[in-house]
């Protein structure tokens, strides 16, 4: 936990407007994974060929987004990063300050809007990386940094690409 909790300051320094996409993992049917170099985001699939709408799909959890450095910090290795479960991993401020819900992300063609539904450690997540882990993402602040991540839903389909900048897009009241 002392080494997770020394990543916080590293953590902070993600970019809050402008990041950049680091990862792309396809999961084709539960339990499995394909890190992709290209994806298309759809209305209908999410990330098409994803697993998401063959389970009780619930539209506000089309695609599941998480940090890169929060990963990095607590994966062994960038090969194991796909083993969260998240099919985007971006280099980004993913806090709920920064990305509250209806914060739509610009990332290659496509347009994601952050959603409301609540993205947690889970038992399979203490399984894959810890159960010190998943205490750290869960904390207080865990929490209000979303190390977990965050929820979303594709709003503007199109081909996104690893290292295309994310871009948090200003929302007119």
């Amino acid at each position: 936990m002392t080494e997770l909790e020394s990543t916080i300051e590293e953590l902070a320094r993600s970019p809050k407007d402008h990041g950049r996409l680091e990862l792309i993992v396809r999961r084709p049917v539960k339990g499995q994974r394909e890190v992709l170099a290209e994806g298309e985001l759809t209305f209908e699939e999410g990330l098409a060929g994803d697993c998401w709408k063959d389970r009780d799909p619930h539209p506000d959890m089309q695609i599941n987004i998480m940090n890169a450095r929060a990963i990095a910090a607590i994966a062994a290795t960038k090969e194991d990063w796909s083993l969260a479960g998240d099919q985007l991993f971006v280099d980004l401020d993913l806090s709920g300050m920064n990305l509250p819900p209806g914060t739509q992300l610009a990332v290659g063609d496509a347009i994601l809007e952050i959603t409301s539904q609540p993205h947690t450690g889970c038992s399979k997540f203490a399984k894959r990386f810890g159960v010190d882990a998943m205490k750290f993402v869960n904390s207080v602040l865990g929490r209000q940094m979303n190390l977990r991540g965050l929820n979303a839903r594709v709003v503007k389909p199109g081909v996104i690409r690893n290292g295309d900048t994310v871009t948090k897009r200003l929302i007119s009241a």
